[in-house]
């Protein structure tokens, strides 16, 4: 299992650095309690429909939610839903660990180009190591690989992270290894399941990458791993969609792990070209990190949690983070907070934390974060926990939950993808595009055709430039949230 809730070590402070603390703590119980509107648990999984999400969420083009739970279902090994940004959930797919569909996905999906969601199981399939997977939004599953296919499972075992489509239209992934593969692997896959493995991880370079892979900007594609490196405290890596590996940085290379270790996380990318992330430990309070690193390795700690008295700043972030549009980056850490089971928060690229909410098992809101955040086109946040919610149904424990978090964020377009050529088809998601009047790249009309209030098909114009996608409306223009690119 991916969960780890072990703690660090509390640093004592001096009776002047306790007085500071406790007036740290007020001024974040003040900020909670101001903000517990903005929190709502939007589904407590009671173990028939799901158990322990462990995996964020992604939109799709209908403007519905789609995840995985990594248990539970009508045999106990997890499944697919897709619910509502109010609440509304159905369950569309138990996995089966009797039969070759593949179990326990601890990842959530993408949404590729032609619609269909595509994830993987950490067990089941044909050899029982892991699948890649392809599913409808109705539900209809097909599994295109069953890992540990090749002797010695030379292609890989047990995929714990999810997939990213790359520009070149293949999906690319990590394995976390298996018994027989070593630390793990780097793999492109083609939408019909043509596997190619582009990395064997060898311990020095890298040890169970468990975060997923990110493609940037310079077209090549990022990650971090879990374990190994110089000092065995994780990695972060870069690969060219052609398999050329480099390894950029290796964790606890400073004294007492001053720089953080283990990241569980993926990287993102932020509009000044850096990549962010964190570390699930190390930092100055053995409490786990958030880190920026150039694309060239040059790393710098943003935040070292366990800051204050109780770790009520959060305590060992597992997810990755999300940028918003207001700029400002999002997470969660698995532990920590004012009751112990986790928190939401906001750090500034500047490094300013603000705690937003700490989980409390005892109130139903539900706890353990395990998940990357993702901010839908409503410009709320939504996320899930393995814990917690009104439902003790899972072995005598509570389910876990989907929740929703406002910041008060107005709405915006997503496309997809995020850059082409021009003549490039290009699928915008958003709220309420019913009677759309124009779509621009960059400022240049596109034609367009709207599918439905959540959904506009269109193609990069020509004469188009790397810019906001903007698409105005009958209540106002809503603008991307990214830089679309144009090559």
């Amino acid at each position: 299992m991916r969960s780890k809730l072990q703690c660090g070590s509390i640093s004592r402070a001096t009776s002047t650095a306790v007085a500071l603390a406790v007036v740290l703590l007020l001024v974040v119980v003040i900020s909670q309690s101001a903000q517990a509107q903005s929190y709502t648990v939007l589904h407590s999984f009671d173990n028939t429909d799901g158990f322990g999400p462990s995996a964020g969420l992604v939109q799709a083009t209908n403007g519905n939610l789609y995840g995985t739970t990594s248990s539970g279902g009508a045999k106990n090994v997890g499944t697919i839903f897709e619910i509502t940004p109010a609440g509304a959930l159905t369950s569309l797919y138990s996995f089966d660990d009797a039969t070759t569909d593949g179990a326990f996905p601890f990842a959530g999906m993408v949404q590729a180009i032609n619609g269909n969601l595509y994830g993987t199981t950490a067990g089941g399939g044909s050899r029982f190591y892991g699948t890649v997977f392809k599913t409808t939004p109705g539900g209809t599953l097909t599994i295109l690989y069953s890992f540990c296919a090749q002797p010695s499972c030379i292609d890989g075992a047990e995929p714990y992270a999810g997939l990213v489509q790359a520009t070149n239209g293949d999906f690319y992934g990590t394995t976390a290894g298996g018994p027989f593969s070593g630390y793990g692997t780097v793999f492109k896959i083609t939408p019909d399941g043509t596997l190619t493995t582009l990395h064997n991880f060898d311990e020095s370079d890298g040890e169970q990458s468990e975060g997923g892979l990110v493609q940037v900007t310079d077209g090549n594609l990022y990650g971090t791993t879990y374990n190994g490196g110089a000092d065995s405290g994780g990695t972060v890596f870069r690969i060219t969609p052609g398999g050329t590996f480099t390894l950029l940085y290796s964790f606890c290379v400073q004294p007492s792990c001053t720089d953080g270790a283990n990241p569980y996380g993926g990287l993102v990318q932020a509009t000044d070209r850096n990549l962010y992330g964190t570390t699930s430990s190390g930092g100055a309070n053995e409490g786990g990190t958030i880190f920026k690193i150039t694309l060239s390795g040059t790393l710098s700690t943003l935040y070292n949690f366990c800051v204050q008295i109780g770790c009520t700043d959060g305590l060992q972030p597992q997810a990755g983070l999300v940028q918003a549009t207001d700029g400002n980056f999002y997470g969660t850490t698995i532990a920590g907070g004012t009751y112990g089971y986790g928190t939401i928060f906001q750090i500034t690229p500047g490094g300013t934390l603000t705690t937003l909410h700490s989980f409390n098992l005892n109130l139903t809101d539900g706890a353990y974060p395990q998940a990357v955040l993702v901010q839908a086109t409503d410009g709320n946040f939504y996320g899930t926990t393995i814990n917690g919610g009104t439902n003790n149904s899972c072995n005598g424990a509570e389910c876990g939950t989907v929740f929703g978090l406002s910041m008060g964020l107005g709405p915006f377009v997503e496309t997809n993808p995020t850059s082409g050529k021009v003549r490039t088809a290009v699928t915008i998601l958003g709220t309420k595009l019913t009677g759309a009047t124009s779509v621009t790249f960059n400022g240049k009309a596109a034609k367009f055709k709207v599918v439905s209030g959540s959904e506009i098909t269109t193609t990069v114009p020509a004469g188009a430039t790397t810019g906001k996608v903007k698409v105005k409306t009958t209540s106002g223009t809503l603008t991307s949230n990214v830089n679309f690119r144009v090559p």
